[in-house]
């Protein structure tokens, strides 16, 4: 166990390398490979969290060298969930890219290389090598999104590219502030000597704006979320799954990781105008992501444009530093990674068997496709906050913590939002169980009279995507949608679903972990 922390790490890098090597002999091998490491992240990264909740907080110092001045590793609750999360989308959307693509050994490297940043950010204990991750991060996610066929994946790489280069830019500074300020980079080193420094002093007031401000740059906050609507619609469907499950995700942990455990709560009692700050860019975001994705046409856009909804509410419970904020915050953003990668695995497995992509091509299709109909009418049910689904759990968690803060603007933000969100999602729903399909759909439907029995019966057909022409997993191009796929997409619908029912439980193993974390 001592030296699961740094395999957590290792692990999918050197992975990484071997897929990308043996790719070169045959491209299948390389997501054997890709399987196994997943696999085992799985569980490295559950056994780390069985000890985490059973023992407390993990420290591994990286080649004996003793903190603050070596690299630090600490897991403790909320970043062993992290890491868990992690792992397991990861071995998921893998799963799924089987059928969907890329199949390239390139692909599998960068894809195991994201696993190694996300879950480096999820664990280190310094703010430095926090950066470094963010970078590898940025880097295998910005080839992902470019690994799509055609121009529009390029535009979005780029676009990603350049807005995450100035978000890792702007966290970069910040740390550099703070070192300035304090000496040292280790997070509690930092923690301790911040509060030595004062937490009016205008180097640390800097660096907690520029920490922040490029932490939520890579959340995609809202107005700093400009590269997630073309990078989430131009990447290949596996891509969209996992970086819109994740990539953001870790980077709003991040934020919470770093208010508490390094600027801490004292310094938001002694900075009120910082905090409210943060909690009215959150609550703009909310409120301005789901206006924004009511008004998409094209599906992905408007789960696109739903995280940057989500994700400000996140970040607004984290910015009220309550116990009931934090937990709130957390499980919601635990739920969202599993509802939304699931929400993208749903419309790619619907694009797949009926080309698909916009709102007004969901037409009738709880008659053509009733199962993928379902799942996603689940899904986006969830996302709504409708109980017993854990999107509901998160939301209460948070409501009741800003009605125990006297928080009245986020009480009514996070009204406001649930009403958009119902808005935008009723409107696919509506159009999947109340509006015919259209008349060229309805003919081919004819030859296939139950499309979705065929397809989990592994039927074929023009619809089961057996006849179709399989792609490298372009962001458009069809792939052969399997019984495998949508057995995949039902398994996460109802993970969904299964998770309200223990994020209670959850709620107080979490609880273990954050007195130290609000009460320093």
């Amino acid at each position: 166990m001592s030296d699961v922390p740094a395999l957590l790490v290792a692990v999918p890098i050197v992975a990484g390398v071997v897929a990308l090597v043996v790719g070169q002999w045959r491209d299948r091998a390389a997501w054997a490979v890709a399987l196994v490491a997943s696999a085992a992240q799985v569980v490295l990264a559950g056994s780390l969290a069985t000890t985490v909740f059973r023992d407390g907080t993990v420290s591994y110092e990286v080649g004996n060298f003793a903190a603050p001045y070596g690299i630090e590793l600490v897991v403790d609750g909320l970043s062993a969930s992290v890491a868990v999360l992690v792992a397991v989308v990861a071995l998921g959307v893998l799963v799924y890219s089987r059928v969907s693509g890329p199949h390239t050994p390139a692909f599998h490297a960068e894809y195991l290389l994201l696993v190694a940043g996300l879950s480096g950010m999820s664990i280190t204990g310094d703010v430095f090598n926090l950066y470094v991750f963010l970078e590898i991060t940025g880097l295998a996610a910005y080839a992902l999104v470019a690994s799509g066929d055609g121009g529009r994946a390029a535009v979005g790489a780029l676009k990603y590219l350049i807005v995450g280069t100035v978000g890792a830019s702007l966290y970069l500074l910040g740390v550099g502030y703070a070192f300035v300020a304090t000496g040292t980079l280790n997070m509690a080193d930092m923690s301790a000597k911040l509060a030595e420094v004062g937490y009016a002093d205008p180097l640390v007031l800097a660096a907690f704006g520029l920490i922040v401000t490029g932490l939520a740059v890579k959340s995609a906050i809202f107005p700093l979320h400009t590269w997630q609507p073309e990078a989430y619609a131009g990447a290949p469907d596996s891509v969209s799954a996992f970086i819109s499950a994740l990539v953001s995700t870790v980077s709003a942990y991040a934020i919470a990781r770093l208010v508490v455990s390094v600027f801490t709560v004292d310094f938001l009692r002694a900075n009120p105008v910082a905090q409210d700050l943060v909690v009215a860019l959150a609550g703009v975001s909310v409120v301005a992501g789901s206006a924004l994705a009511v008004t998409q046409s094209e599906i992905k856009r408007m789960l696109a444009y739903s995280s940057v909804s989500q994700f400000g509410l996140v970040v607004a419970a984290f910015a009220l530093a309550t116990e009931s904020a934090f937990v709130g915050g957390t499980i919601h953003l635990l739920g969202h990674a599993v509802m939304k990668g699931g929400l993208f695995m749903a419309a790619g497995a619907v694009a797949a068997a009926t080309g698909a992509r916009t709102v007004s091509e969901y037409r009738g299709l709880a008659s053509r496709r009733p199962v993928l109909a379902g799942s996603f009418a689940v899904l986006a049910l969830a996302m709504v906050g409708v109980p017993p689904a854990v999107g509901f759990v998160g939301k209460w968690y948070i409501a009741l913590a800003a009605v125990e803060a006297e928080a009245w603007s986020i009480a009514v933000v996070i009204l406001v939002s649930t009403l958009l969100t119902l808005a935008y999602f009723a409107r696919v729903i509506e159009r999947m169980y109340f509006a015919s399909a259209p008349a060229a759909t309805a003919a081919d439907e004819a030859t296939e009279p139950t499309p979705d029995a065929a397809v989990v019966d592994g039927g074929d057909g023009p619809l089961s995507g057996r006849g179709s022409p399989r792609s490298d997993g372009g962001a458009d191009g069809p792939f052969a949608l399997t019984p495998g796929v949508v057995a995949l997409v039902v398994v996460v619908t109802v993970t969904s679903v299964a998770l309200g029912f223990v994020a209670t439980e959850y709620a107080q193993l979490l609880e273990q972990t954050l007195p130290p974390l609000l009460s320093p």
